[in-house]
């Protein structure tokens, strides 16, 4: 398991960091700075300098089969480095801060439009949610205001814990219908955008909704009887 340095200051950009495992599936050290892959946002990439200078590129990061166990995917062919050794681990943080900003903007989309969410997805370019929502409920000029007057207000993102104990008996907390909150470690993570929005979630935010810039609704459209998908972009 790792130290996430990431779930603490999402904006630490690098650490050094010793590695702990090797195998197929990618490396683990005994801290780090990215994020991997999962409840909608992308696993984060850049790159591991090693003792020597050189630097090998970090393709993927994913989950592994632990809690807390992360994986860092280098690309094919490229020798890993040996277990025990030192290495300089550097974000690609212009990629990293976009998924922070649309990945706190889906926070406030939660609170714009009252509906459950049955999915989501954060790309470096727009991020989207699905509802469970009629069409004629869904007014694009409404919601890309309600998102800019939340994001003008500038508020607060903190996180706090709560045991699964607490998180069972405010079952309102959570507003995903796919996803599932983490549980069995004994503590949830809840992500809390002052007097807008709060909910389980693992991803990297920033601390301020006026980070996050004027937002833009791209495109709302049907993807079955049940979702709707609201889909937003940085304003141009």
């Amino acid at each position: 398991m790792s130290a996430l340095l990431f779930r603490e200051d999402a904006y630490l950009q690098s650490c050094t960091a010793s590695v702990t495992a090797v195998d197929v599936r990618g490396i683990q050290f005994d801290r780090t700075v990215f994020y991997p892959n999962g409840g909608g946002q992308p696993g984060d990439v850049g790159s591991l300098q090693r003792e020597d200078g050189s630097n090998l590129a970090i393709v993927n990061t994913i989950k592994g089969d632990a809690p807390d166990e992360v994986l860092h995917v280098l690309a094919d062919g490229v020798e890993q480095p040996a277990v025990g050794e030192t290495v300089r681990l550097q974000l690609d943080w212009d990629r990293r801060y976009a998924h922070m900003r649309y990945h706190t903007a889906l926070h406030l989309l939660c609170a714009v439009v009252a509906a459950p969410v049955t999915g989501g997805q954060v790309a470096q370019d727009k991020a989207r949610l699905d509802f469970a929502v009629d069409m004629d409920a869904l007014n694009k000029d409404a919601i890309e205001t309600g998102l800019n007057a939340f994001v003008a207000a500038g508020h607060a993102v903190d996180q706090r814990w709560i045991s699964d104990a607490e998180l069972d008996a405010q079952p309102e907390l959570i507003k995903t219908m796919s996803v599932s909150p983490p549980r069995g470690a004994g503590e949830v993570r809840l992500i809390e955008v002052a007097g807008t929005d709060l909910q389980p979630c693992g991803g990297t935010h920033v601390c301020n909704t006026a980070e996050i810039g004027r937002l833009v609704v791209q495109k709302i459209k049907s993807e079955g009887k049940q979702n709707k998908r609201v889909i937003i972009a940085f304003a141009a």
